[in-house]
């Protein structure tokens, strides 16, 4: 399992070109319900299903990192990669990362964070990664509607070539949420060569809007 982790952290394929990207999703607000707070990331754990083993998130807890990406990465556009690595005061970041069968799940939350620059999104609507033997493409994707935050939605497919030429590929869906300068993020990552069943298509975007209402009192 621990190996499984390590190599579902990178996450991929690269998608056909020569069709334009279509224009990005706006992120979605609506009214306030209560103050975010990132210490009570662990309320968020009792959304998993059953016999998923949990821990505390260490080291990089970015979004890419998640994706499998080391530090040493690169985005192109290059604009596009602070999409998957958001500013936050790290002293604040709170998390978890579980897994089970149906893939990887992440939870993290943060203060000091910036919200993305809408024309940024209008520029990022699918942009690529590469670090070291990991490569893959990113998409936005539409994002669930949570009461009183911003939010986002990525899609992330890694192709990763390990010694030898094994290739791994990963399928990392990431849906993220803004309230000032408080960022709530959730990572779901699956391997499409499992044979496990993955987590249902849904189960990212719910467990953002799960682990937003953990946080607030």
């Amino acid at each position: 399992m621990r190996r499984f982790a390590v190599i579902m952290a990178a996450a991929l394929s690269v998608a056909s070109c020569g069709q334009p990207s279509p224009p990005p999703p706006a992120p979605s607000s609506t009214k306030a319900a209560g103050p975010i707070d990132p210490s009570r990331i662990n309320r968020a754990r009792y959304e998993l299903p059953p016999d998923y083993e949990v821990a505390d998130v260490q080291g990089r807890v970015a979004p890419l990192a998640q994706w499998g990406y080391g530090p040493d990465w690169s985005a192109d556009p290059p604009q596009c990669g602070a999409l998957a690595d958001p500013v936050v005061d790290p002293a604040t970041a709170r998390g978890w990362s579980a897994s089970g069968a149906g893939g990887i799940v992440f939870a993290v939350a943060a203060d000091g964070a910036v919200p993305p620059d809408p024309a940024l999104l209008a520029q990022c609507g699918a942009w690529t990664m590469a670090a070291g033997p990991t490569s893959g493409t990113v998409r936005l994707v539409d994002a669930p509607s949570v009461p009183g935050v911003l939010t986002s939605g990525v899609v992330a497919d890694t192709l990763t070539v390990v010694e030898g030429g094994t290739e791994t590929r990963s399928h990392a869906q990431t849906f993220v949420a803004h309230e000032g300068t408080r960022l709530v993020y959730v990572t779901v990552v699956t391997d499409p060569g499992s044979p496990h069943p993955a987590l249902g298509g849904d189960f990212g975007a719910d467990l953002l809007a799960r682990t937003v209402a953990a946080l607030r009192s």
